[in-house]
């Protein structure tokens, strides 16, 4: 009895380390040398420090920042420790009031009538709660409210967004979309 006790130590030893150090330290390695800005956090900097994660959504919410989608994750939105979706269904009570107070906060902030159709992206979190882009047709919605508040050309941001609309990977997966972190950033650049 006291064989076959040994081999299987000595086997989840073995095993402990190669998966355990081994296989994580490779793999981390391996995307230090070939992919070091996704490894590292996909990082954008600003004025020498960083001004978040291109993977990461964050909650702009003053007027002359392009907005991303609520956030279902943890008490405030965007929190990545607690990333996930509300999992409320379509027909949810709940679910139903949220997507009525974002419409109306929605067409409130960009000045739209009362039944001016809303991108559901500005309306309702992702699976993740942390998606860090919007339609274009969501972000063109608000380019006239960035403007006004930026006091800069409407056509100018318009530009500004379809220079910032990414296709589809691939060009058959996802939906084109925009970046807001990277958008705002734009932005920021441009009233410098």
């Amino acid at each position: 009895m006291l064989k076959p006790t040994v081999k299987a130590l000595l086997l989840l030893l073995f095993m402990t380390l190669l998966t355990g150090v081994v296989y994580p330290l490779t793999v981390t390695g391996l995307a230090q040398v070939f992919f070091p800005h996704q490894a590292n956090g996909s990082l954008v900097y600003r004025d020498g420090g960083p001004a978040g994660s291109v993977l990461i959504g964050q909650g702009f919410t003053q007027p002359e920042y392009f907005h991303g989608r609520p956030s279902a994750a943890g008490q405030d939105g965007y929190d990545a420790a607690a990333s996930s979706g509300s999992n409320l269904g379509p027909t949810n009570q709940v679910f139903l009031e949220r997507i009525g107070k974002y419409s109306e906060q929605v067409r409130a902030e960009n000045g739209l009538s009362k039944d001016s159709p809303v991108p559901s992206d500005l309306v309702t979190a992702s699976a993740s709660g942390l998606d860090p882009h919007v339609s274009p047709e969501a972000a063109l919605l608000q380019a006239p409210r960035v403007a006004a508040e930026r006091h800069l050309p409407e056509q100018e941001v318009r530009q500004l967004v379809e220079k910032y609309t990414e296709d589809r990977q691939l060009s058959i997966l996802g939906e084109p979309r925009v970046n807001v972190l990277l958008l705002n950033l734009a932005l920021d650049r441009m009233n410098k």
